[in-house]
């Protein structure tokens, strides 16, 4: 029968199992972009088979929280709000990552395209780049060293991604009209650049669920800025 210790106990279990898969997923975004940036087919096809354990891993930690809380309730567990609010988060950060994998796999699938095309890629798209993976890197912190400053650095950087993308489609389109490069090495650019900006997008979700799990609090990006939401115990 489960106890309040045991539950927490198997509470952090989870924890750990979840940061283990969002370092997969790091893993995955790195070398997606990595054989993007170097025209390697070999290590694009490494990248789509390891998406399995990605998706193996997601199934395995939702089923296992879903088994937590089918106990704890049958056992007649007290669970603390905050016990309850880590197990959902820790469900739906599971999700983001499994969504942010996808997004390798993807930029992965292109890179044959791009290698045939033989075409430079602009150097703003090495900044993007970089700039995607500290921000999956420091979604992956805040969660797991329980950071709140972190995470709402986090829900700030994605707008320079946003500003990255757009100059690239910028320069992109000047390139078109100058017959510099070709229509469908632009799509490419484009397709690339907006699963970019959709691993920005999972990763201010993972920091939104960080500051709802740590204060309780909801955030909402609202006309520009990133907001606090008072919770119904807060409000008059």
């Amino acid at each position: 029968m489960d106890t309040t210790e045991r539950y927490a106990k198997r509470l952090e279990l989870l924890k750990a199992d979840l940061v283990d898969q969002g370092r997969r997923v790091q893993s995955i975004i790195e070398s997606a972009l990595d054989s993007f940036f170097n025209g390697d087919t070999e290590a694009a096809s490494d990248v789509i088979r390891a998406d399995d354990v990605i998706d193996q891993v997601d199934v395995r930690v939702e089923q296992t929280a879903v088994n937590m809380l089918t106990d704890a309730a049958t056992s007649g567990v007290a669970l603390s709000s905050t016990q309850i609010r880590k197990a959902l988060v820790i469900v739906k950060l599971n999700n983001e990552l499994e969504r942010i994998a996808d997004a390798g796999v993807t930029i992965a699938e292109r890179v044959p395209e791009f290698v045939r095309m033989d075409t430079d890629i602009p150097k703003t798209f090495r900044v993007m780049a970089n700039s995607v993976i500290g921000l999956l890197r420091d979604a992956g912190n805040c969660f797991d060293k329980s950071d709140e400053s972190l995470a709402r650095v986090v829900l700030q950087a994605d707008e320079a991604i946003e500003a990255f993308k757009a100059k690239i489609l910028k320069d992109a389109e000047q390139k078109i009209a100058n017959g510099q490069i070709t229509v469908e090495y632009a799509f490419l650019l484009h397709e690339i650049a907006n699963e970019c900006l959709r691993i920005a997008d999972h990763c201010t979700n993972i920091a939104e669920q960080v500051i709802y799990l740590l204060s309780g609090t909801v955030v909402r990006h609202c006309e520009g800025q990133w907001v606090d939401v008072p919770r119904p115990d807060q409000q008059a």
